[in-house]
């Protein structure tokens, strides 16, 4: 099965570049109003913005952020898929590591307790967001994300199993098949054998393989027929 093709009007897609869009605008907001509000830039105590704590160092970073999620949008389903991945990891990176220094000179972004909550819940938002449709044990058929591993995965195991003989022309085929193997392998085997399992070698299913050994064999009975029925 072929993989299925990444178009712009698939379920899976708009997902990806609506929720790249709006945690963009929501952050861009944030950031706008920081830099009118005339914060001081590394300002370690900040001031408050709808209700989270913020500097021009934190504004900065929150526009230049929502700017990468609508390019990535912009550009395509794949790409703000994998960038809503990165940026939400930051994200839950970036919560953590300012609740560590939160209360020391070294808080840049001027972080507090709802900061870190936001972060939390940005980060998650983003990651399912950006995780949709494409991170699951078992893809849909028209999945854009589906593998050609998932496609191999998905199929009977038993079909990629040879098939049990059914009658004793078979059987008797498997058995030579398997002697002529070994003697190979054990460099015994006889110019005949050689010549036959070279024959076979490209066939990749053993029912492919036995058909063409015993088509083999009933072209070398041929002759011998026909000089008897002379005879």
């Amino acid at each position: 099965m072929n993989t299925p093709t990444l178009t712009a009007d698939h379920k899976v897609v708009v997902v990806h570049r609506l929720g790249a869009v709006v945690v963009a605008l929501v952050i861009a907001t944030f950031g706008v109003l920081g830099f009118v509000g005339g914060l001081g830039f590394f300002d370690t105590h900040g001031s408050p913005v709808l209700g989270l704590s913020s500097n021009g160092l934190l504004s900065t970073i929150s526009i230049v952020t929502a700017v990468v999620l609508i390019a990535s949008a912009a550009r395509g389903g794949r790409l703000s898929s994998t960038v809503m991945i990165v940026v939400g990891t930051l994200f839950l990176v970036s919560a953590f590591a300012n609740l560590a220094v939160m209360t020391t000179p070294y808080n840049l972004l001027a972080f507090r307790l709802p900061n870190v909550f936001f972060s939390i819940g940005a980060g998650l938002v983003l990651l399912i967001l950006g995780s949709y449709g494409r991170v699951s044990a078992k893809l849909p058929d028209d999945n854009p994300y589906r593998t050609r591993t998932d496609d191999e995965s998905s199929e009977d195991p038993s079909a990629t199993l040879p098939s049990r003989p059914r009658t004793r022309a078979e059987m008797r085929a498997d058995k030579e098949m398997a002697e002529a193997a070994r003697a190979a392998v054990s460099g015994a085997a006889t110019p005949e054998q050689r010549r036959r399992l070279a024959a076979i070698d490209h066939l990749r299913t053993h029912e492919n393989r036995r058909a063409e050994w015993m088509a083999s064999a009933e072209q070398r009975e041929q002759p011998h027929d026909r000089g008897s029925a002379m005879a």
